[in-house]
């Protein structure tokens, strides 16, 4: 044994050296991430880089080469990265502070650029944090607590998404989502809150009823107007029908069954009654 080893000594260390050599050569890249060639310093590929278009086990993921030595690889993330930021105050433009609580979701897109601005993605979280705490000051600076209860909340957030995602480009990530979790009042400010939009709503009511007493007495008035315009005309067209009209209107008022019980005394020949002896 001892001469077969002796005899293929060097085809055995030259063979374990290739087989090491192969070892450090071979690159097994997952799905889940990218990988960073990096050559003296500077990256000079990507494998299974991110593309939108690719199906899942239709990408670049697999087996890849490097040469030993002079090639190391880093390691970054595919899937969605989280940035939280930490709950802090914001002044809205009707004096109230909100306690405000939002994250938003990245991933890295361009690797390449990202290496070289960030170095990691962890680096990557720590810049965009103060980032996107930026954005959403001003972007709810702009806005009222009411507006925050209404529909605008998602126009909000699509403009704090757009203002850190073209931030996140400099660092080769994409921005993809930012929710706010909490954006309340602190606690004793929230009642007070409440108290200040029910007057304003109670003040509103009252401007809308008023305005709407305003327009019925227009409109009771212009119909006023019509009627007499009318009775005016048929009086001068037909003053005998005019005059048995205003008479039936007149007994109807006095006469009806919904009076008070009541004793009218009248002579058969007043002419009020005129009309119950005409044919």
């Amino acid at each position: 044994m001892s001469n077969l080893w002796q005899d293929y000594k060097t085809a055995w260390i030259s063979a374990a050296v290739v087989a090491v050599i192969l070892m450090m050569s071979v690159i097994v890249v997952p799905e889940s991430e990218q990988a960073v060639v990096i050559r003296t310093g500077k990256p000079v590929a990507v494998y299974n880089a991110f593309d939108p278009k690719a199906d899942y086990g239709r990408t670049d993921a697999g087996i890849h080469f490097r040469i030993p030595l002079f090639d190391q690889v880093q390691r970054i993330d595919k899937r969605l990265l989280s940035v939280d930021m930490q709950q802090q105050q914001v002044l809205s433009t009707d004096q109230d502070r909100l306690i405000v609580d939002a994250y938003a979701r990245y991933r890295i897109v361009d690797p390449i650029r990202m290496v070289q601005t960030a170095g990691t993605t962890e680096r990557v979280t720590q810049q965009l944090e103060p980032i996107l705490s930026s954005v959403l000051r001003q972007e709810l600076g702009k806005r009222t607590f009411q507006s925050l209860l209404t529909a605008e909340r998602g126009q909000a957030i699509e403009n704090i998404r757009d203002g850190l995602d073209r931030e996140a480009r400099e660092y080769g990530a994409q921005v993809v989502d930012v929710q706010i979790k909490r954006a309340d009042l602190p606690e004793g400010a929230l009642e007070s809150a409440f108290t200040r939009m029910e007057a304003a709503r109670q003040e509103e009511g009252k401007t809308i009823t008023a305005q709407g007493q305003k327009d019925a007495q227009i409109i009771r008035a212009d119909a006023e107007g019509r009627a007499a315009k009318i009775y005016a005309d048929s009086f001068g067209q037909d003053a005998a029908f005019y005059d048995f009209y205003r008479a039936m209107q007149s007994y109807d008022f006095s006469f009806a069954k919904d009076q008070d019980e009541k004793t009218i005394l009248i002579s058969p020949d007043n002419a009020y009654l005129k009309h119950f002896k005409e044919p």
